[in-house]
């Protein structure tokens, strides 16, 4: 199943193409730059379900040839006219930790202290990840000192994940210049709030990450092993449905179910355990972060291929009891008036494509 649109013609100045690969579907972004306007060319995706033998919306293991040859299809699919790219690393396979440690203002003694502390939080050996690392910035108020204490966000990525990606980078002919946590993907075309703590879940196909952000900046993130698929299969399992009509259902009917089932073909309830469960431990690790940091997050962003459930704003309102928005990515970019309401629909499924290719534009400038 694909969901493509070649929105402009001849390109007029370098594209690029922003690549996310999740555990259910391929999507792609192109953009080019005039100006200072990121301006949308095409974009889609692909659900990688039926290439493993599985249906629509399921979550995948799909070795690197197998991702390659589906996202050549993709590509092609979409019309996308450049292989100038930057790709997602899945945050399932990287480890963020926040810690703080003395500072040091020599960078090679401030690196060994770094790579020292790194081992006692990363949960498999040192020689099995790339470990990088980046001191946080913290505003001082006027006439304060420094800190001799520094945030440092660690970030490690599996070799092997590293070395699928780099087999789909070179099996799909790609000329990608970075690969990149998606998380960071996502703050970048998502996250709007310079200075306020912003709680952001991506509810994706197999989990639901949840990262507060601060200055831009991750400040905590935890990860639920639970996602649109878990709905998809209550609902199923409700209805005695097959998998793809049940997912069918999800995306029409969303939370406007009828309290009856009146308004759709399951009842509300059937939809609200799923997200109950999800949003009680996302719930549970924002409380750990308010707590430990003395902060309250101003507001809460609902991103990833459930972020477009129908009336889930609404009820993470009532349950969270702060302000929500959907996700809106391609609102950092420029396209026809007329494909702006299917844009913003569908927006929170390509946070993190979005987000890839305005770093890569970056680059191109």
């Amino acid at each position: 199943m694909s969901f493509l649109s070649n929105i402009f013609g001849k390109k007029k100045s370098k594209s690029v193409v922003g690549i996310d690969i999740g555990s259910s579907s391929l999507k792609v972004v192109q953009l080019r730059r005039e100006g200072e306007t990121a301006v949308l060319e095409t974009y889609g995706e692909l659900s990688l379900g039926p290439y493993a033998g599985g249906e629509v919306g399921q979550a995948t293991n799909l070795p690197a040839d197998k991702i390659a040859e589906t996202l050549k299809d993709l590509m092609r699919e979409a019309n996308v006219t450049t292989n100038d790219s930057g790709v997602s690393i899945p945050f399932s396979r990287s480890l963020l930790r926040l810690i703080t440690l003395p500072r040091n203002d020599d960078p090679n003694q401030m690196r060994t202290i770094v790579e020292l502390e790194a081992r006692k939080y990363i949960p498999v050996p040192v020689s099995e990840v790339q470990l990088d690392w980046f001191i946080v910035p913290e505003p001082l108020p006027e006439g304060e000192k420094a800190s001799d204490k520094v945030k440092v966000l660690l970030v490690a990525v599996h070799n092997d994940e590293l070395a699928l990606l780099q087999g789909v980078v070179q099996g799909a002919n790609l000329a990608a210049t970075f690969f990149e946590i998606e998380i960071f993907s996502t703050i970048r075309s998502v996250v709007n709030e310079p200075v306020k703590p912003v709680l952001v879940l991506d509810i994706g196909a197999s989990a639901t990450k949840v990262y507060v952000v601060e200055h831009g900046v991750v400040a905590f993130s935890h990860n639920i092993p639970q996602g649109g698929q878990d709905v998809t299969r209550t609902i199923a399992a409700a209805g005695n449905l097959p998998i793809a009509q049940a997912e069918e259902q999800k995306k029409e009917h969303g939370f406007t179910a009828a309290a009856d089932g009146a308004a759709a073909p399951y009842q509300r309830s059937t939809i609200e355990i799923v997200f109950a469960h999800i949003f009680e431990e996302a719930k549970r690790a924002l409380t750990q972060y308010e707590t430990g940091t003395k902060k309250s997050v101003a507001s809460l962003v609902l991103t990833g291929g459930g972020g477009v459930t129908k009336d889930l704003a609404g009820y993470a309102k009532d349950f969270f009891s702060i302000p929500v928005e959907i996700a809106d990515p391609f609102s950092k970019t420029q396209s026809p008036a007329f494909m702006q309401p299917v844009l913003a629909a569908i927006g929170p499924e390509f946070a993190v494509a979005v987000g890839l290719a305005l770093r890569k534009l970056e680059e191109v400038a």
